[in-house]
């Protein structure tokens, strides 16, 4: 039996992706994949999309998200394979998230306005063109209207996590997420662990009922790998993997 591949995290313009959801089909056909799993920050609308633009014989497309997660001051990611996106509690929780995404992303324009850059929250809307707010759409706006030279320089000198505009994002705990994807018929999965490096919370989230977790991902080195990997073994759960596509 020969291999397969699938590509578990992928982002499109529905939230900070720069492939419209449309095109994810004919990418992941031309990379080889019979799966791919939509999962945009804290939004689905781009799955309908993505199952519309899907005329690739073989080619699955896994309705998913990415929810935002916080705990103990760590910024934790929660997938969600398989959910019914049109679960009505889902669809409440991610209207909420999308009003508090353009509520930040206004705090942080007033804070940039405040230290001197005249950057107009109107430009960042248009830059987001309806996708789920959030900091790289601010971070475009600036290099757009040329108030900062690259990319890059909006997080380090003013909006990450240390920088004066910053501003924190509304956020449930795991333990929500978890329960929100499981409503909704999804399998919870935890996004990059080695991102955060907050392993001390992966017993009470399995407790949770969390399902998985991402194994193989662009920013895991062979060593941590195998760590999660023993982790999930170790858990019963399962081992998944993605891109984290974002275009």
């Amino acid at each position: 039996m020969s291999d397969k591949y699938v590509d578990l995290h992928i982002h499109t313009r529905c939230s900070d992706g720069t492939s419209p959801p449309e095109a994810i089909p004919s990418l992941a056909s031309q990379a080889g994949l019979e799966a791919v799993a939509i999962t945009d920050h804290d939004a689905v609308d781009g799955i309908d999309r993505a199952i519309a633009g899907n005329t690739c014989n073989g080619l699955e497309i896994i309705p998913g998200v990415e929810l935002s997660t916080t705990l103990g001051g760590a910024d934790i990611h929660i997938l969600g394979y398989y959910i019914d996106w049109k679960d009505r509690t889902l669809l409440e929780w991610i209207a909420l998230f999308r009003e508090k995404r353009l509520e930040r992303a206004r705090k942080i324009v007033e804070k940039l306005r405040a230290l001197g850059l005249d950057l107009r929250f109107d430009t960042v809307l248009e830059v987001a063109d309806g996708a789920a707010i959030g900091r790289p759409h601010i971070a475009d706006a600036l290099v757009n209207e040329e108030l900062i030279r690259f990319y890059g320089e909006a997080f380090t000198r003013y909006i990450g996590y240390d920088g004066p505009a910053y501003f924190p994002k509304y956020a449930i705990s795991p333990s929500e997420a978890i329960r929100l994807i499981r409503r909704a018929g999804g399998i919870p999965v935890l996004a990059h662990p080695g991102s955060v490096h907050r392993d001390e919370y992966i017993p009470a989230m399995v407790r949770d009922g969390l399902m998985g977790i991402e194994v193989f991902h662009p920013i895991h080195p062979p060593v941590v790998r195998r760590h999660y990997e023993a982790l999930a073994i170790k858990h019963g759960i399962l081992r998944t993997g993605g891109s984290d596509y974002h275009g």
